[in-house]
């Protein structure tokens, strides 16, 4: 799990995934949540200088949970991540963002099937019910969004699948913003599966009230 996110767009004083929801952080409702989904154990990772509250962040949590710090980009702090597996090439592992704290056990299930019968990565992703248009150098044009879809986490991977693609990325100092596009880069194809509106990523305040309003909608503590 991707942990390291500063949360200044939050306007928080601390690590975006220490932020809480409903009074707990976030990222301990994501790894509870993943955990109701069959999940069982966790590498989290995270800034520098925090490992004590995160400690007391997860302390409780449903399933085993190993935090090691992070790097300067995203993919760097996955291929941290991944570093601290002790799991075969072939085993299932999960990437998913401590921002996304709703996480669905249903996506989770659609994720890990896929994996199951055959893919080596997998995506969950939504429409784009927005209407989209691209800046050019004379104003903007329009965009077919019926192609288009908004990617979430978590996103899956055939773990020696995963760890080549970011030794890839790393190597050939490439630039990713996701998982799945560590994958792309390495030539490996990469499946969709359905999303969910709830695994919204929490980045701004508004967002934080959208879940605390979707918590209460779903009785959830």
């Amino acid at each position: 799990m991707v942990a390291a996110g500063s949360g200044s767009r939050l306007g928080a004083t601390l690590p975006k995934a220490l932020v809480e929801l409903g009074g707990t952080p976030l990222v301990r409702r994501s790894i509870d949540n993943l955990a109701r989904a069959g999940v069982e154990r966790a590498v989290v990772t995270i800034p520098a200088g925090y490992g004590a509250e995160f400690d007391v962040a997860l302390l409780g949590a449903e399933i085993p949970v190993l935090c090691v710090v992070g790097g300067a980009r995203r993919q760097d702090s996955v291929r941290l991540g991944l570093a601290a597996l002790r799991s075969g090439p072939h085993s299932i592992v999960l990437v998913h963002d401590a921002a996304r704290p709703l996480v669905q056990s249903a996506v989770v299930d659609r994720v890990v099937n896929a994996l199951v019968a055959g893919a080596d990565a997998v995506v969950t992703a939504l429409p784009v019910v927005d209407s989209i248009r691209e800046v050019t150098a004379d104003g903007s044009v329009v965009v077919n969004r019926s192609r288009l879809r908004s990617v979430q986490t978590p996103q899956g991977f055939r773990l020696g699948v995963l760890m080549d693609a970011h030794r890839h990325v790393h190597d050939q100092d490439v630039e990713v913003t996701d998982d799945a596009a560590a994958c792309e880069a390495f030539g490996v194809p990469v499946t969709i599966v359905d999303g969910h509106r709830n695994t919204l990523k929490i980045t701004e305040p508004i967002d934080l009230l959208l879940a605390e309003a979707i918590l209460a909608a779903e009785g959830a503590p």
